[in-house]
């Protein structure tokens, strides 16, 4: 491991804070907040990712392997915890060899989830641990056993709250806790809501947004373009938990209702969330063998670039969303921000951003006929709905703005002061 000696500053200045960034896909929710601190000399950055990471270009990023997985001897309600304790390990090797070479964090900002800080005081006592708190499971009232065609059993309840016991070792573990959402903070047991920061990483709105002069080239070379009647899915895997078996069973009526549309769907063919088919297929097969579709007018373009992804949503006249009661998409943000109308699920990750008839609409997440009878809407009267998009746009820029959400974390990062 070679590390290249602290910024130094102008003569007689304080040396540079240190920066440590954890996640296991770095960057992931810290590319704004690290890039940043990195073009900063008043910040000595360094982060530290699973190997395989994307990375910055801009931040040193070191990386662990891990030497095996969960043991299939462990009993599943333990074997998330113990593949924690292996996260947690390969990642304090790194820390461990990172100290002998002299990089002492003064505030270490973390993804906690898979258990790679777990041992994180054991190298830095005294470092300002900030943790990412994205979730906090639930038996009830949240995704499990939310969706009637896939009901949870006692088995799967106990296994959930076994699920907790990472959880709530971070939130004590941390200096504080940051939640995204004011939905995804409330999951989290009160007596530690006072611990728990409310901000989000914010929203690239001079990239992603309106442009009339968009384009975007199907693989059959059809180019769509704004004012077309275009329908957008958009999920980092096609599966239950952001709704895809309910939009895929709409497609039929939606077909049907409107004869020149086209239906792009974008997303890959894993599981996220949940687990696959009983059968083991995927859920696009499941799916493609359960409901008839036109091919010349539904396109599947698997995961896409992120330019072509923002083309996507500015050339979309409705763009469907939907989630269980879970972590909120950064796609749902981003599609608003794009001046999409989003017909988003009724459920609370959802209602929290968008105001049915105002900024978006809103749908039952099992109703695969109001769920198409909005899309017909947007389809046939675009220019109705032009307002709710214009305010959509708006929404964006004033609750997410990426400034506010690198405020947010400058903020937290400042209470420590360097030696």
């Amino acid at each position: 491991m070679t590390l290249t000696p602290a910024k130094p500053l102008h003569s007689g200045a304080p040396r540079a804070r240190r920066i440590l960034f954890i996640h296991q896909n770095f960057p992931g929710q810290f590319k704004r907040i690290a890039s940043h601190l990195a073009h900063d000399p008043a910040y000595d950055v360094l982060a530290i990712g699973k190997e395989g990471c994307p990375g910055l270009p801009d931040v040193r990023t070191l990386t662990y392997k891990l030497h095996r997985g969960a043991a299939k001897e462990t009993h599943h309600y333990a074997r998330p915890f113990e593949a924690g304790i292996l996260h947690g390990q390969a990642c304090l090797r790194v820390l461990l060899a990172m100290k002998e070479k002299g990089f002492v964090p003064d505030v270490i900002i973390a993804h906690p989830g898979w258990g790679d800080t777990m041992f994180v005081r054991e190298a830095f006592p005294d470092a300002r641990l900030v943790h990412f708190s994205e979730f906090y499971y639930h038996t009830d009232n949240a995704d499990v056993g939310f969706d009637p065609e896939f009901p949870s059993t006692i088995d799967d309840r106990a296994r959930v709250r076994a699920k907790n016991a990472l959880q709530l070792l971070n939130l004590e573990a941390c200096d504080i806790a940051v939640a995204p959402t004011q939905w995804q903070k409330s999951l989290h047991p009160k007596p530690y809501h006072d611990k728990i920061a409310l901000i989000h990483e914010g929203i690239d709105t001079a990239y992603l947004c309106p442009n009339p002069d968009a384009s975007f080239t199907l693989p059959n070379g059809k180019v769509l373009r704004p004012g077309d009647p275009v329908v957008t899915y958009v999920s980092r895997n096609l599966e239950p938990y952001r709704g895809f078996h309910t939009f895929m069973r709409a497609l039929p009526r939606i077909l049907a209702d409107n004869p020149d549309c086209d239906i792009v769907l974008a997303g890959g063919a894993d599981v996220s969330y949940g687990s696959r088919p009983a059968d083991g297929q995927t859920w696009r097969a499941k799916m493609l063998a359960e409901v008839a579709i036109d091919p010349e007018r539904v396109h599947f373009l698997d995961r896409i670039a992120y330019a072509r992804y923002r083309d996507l949503l500015q050339v979309s006249a409705a763009h469907v969303y939907l989630t269980y009661p879970f972590v909120l998409s950064w796609s749902m943000l981003e599609a608003m921000a794009c001046g999409c109308l989003v017909i988003g699920s009724d459920t609370t990750p959802v209602t929290e951003i968008i105001r049915d008839g105002e900024n978006g609409l809103l749908v039952d997440f099992f109703d695969t006929d109001a769920i198409a009878g909005a899309v017909s809407r947007a389809l046939r009267a675009p220019a109705q709905f032009a307002p709710l998009r214009a305010r959509a746009v708006e929404s964006i820029k004033a609750g997410y703005p990426v400034e506010e959400g690198i405020a947010g974390y400058r903020r937290l990062i400042d209470v420590a002061p360097a030696a």
